[in-house]
């Protein structure tokens, strides 16, 4: 709920704080980075980059200039969806757009449905994960949140922390994110599925 007594212009630079916050972020783990990576990139200290992802501070355009160029992504992206966030967004089948993860250069594949942002609640981002069956390694994950992945097709070995599950078409797991998870071997392929995760996840 939005403070009453806040002026236009507050509630307008906190609504481009939390856009560039989730920006950034969506960035930065696409490209592979940790928040500390990023810091040295852009020359600030982890602690900025840290209140710049939470919107806990409003960075200078110069700041966000400097993050942009790290992320090697035009600073107008950071602030994509601050003034008309959509309200809802349609994908029709197999019209996913591609997202580059860290599973990628493993032959993983990756199509995002969309997100929305929010500035009154939580970020979600939809994604459809194909898993190659003969890569050797399987990246581990972990993100603030929960996540919910939903089994399409095949089965997979599921690593959660030091429990592992074997999860089979139709089967679902919905998990605390802050620990490291992540499908650890393709059991019977082609495996798919879906996961719903916070935006930049």
């Amino acid at each position: 709920m939005s403070d009453p007594h806040a002026r236009p212009s507050d509630e307008h630079a906190s609504r481009l704080a939390t856009t560039v916050g989730i920006r950034v972020r969506q960035y930065r783990i696409a490209a592979g980075l940790t928040a500390s990576d990023l810091a040295g990139r852009a020359g600030l200290s982890p602690a900025m980059i840290s209140r710049i992802e939470s919107a806990s501070t409003s960075a200078s355009l110069t700041t966000i200039d400097r993050v942009a160029k790290a992320l090697a992504v035009p600073i107008a992206s950071l602030f994509r969806g601050a003034d008309a966030p959509p309200s809802a967004v349609v994908v029709k089948a197999g019209d996913g757009a591609p997202s580059v993860r860290a599973g990628t250069r493993r032959g993983h594949r990756y199509s995002s449905l969309g997100n929305l942002l929010s500035a009154s609640g939580p970020s979600l981002e939809p994604v459809i994960v194909e898993l190659n069956a003969d890569a050797e390694e399987f990246p581990m994950y972990e993100h603030a949140g929960i996540e919910f992945l939903y089994m399409l097709e095949g089965s997979v070995l599921f690593a959660h922390g030091d429990d592992e599950h074997v999860l089979e078409s139709g089967d679902s797991i919905l998990l605390d994110a802050e620990t490291p998870h992540g499908p650890t071997a393709v059991i019977a392929g082609p495996a798919r599925f879906l996961s719903v995760n916070p935006a930049g996840g």
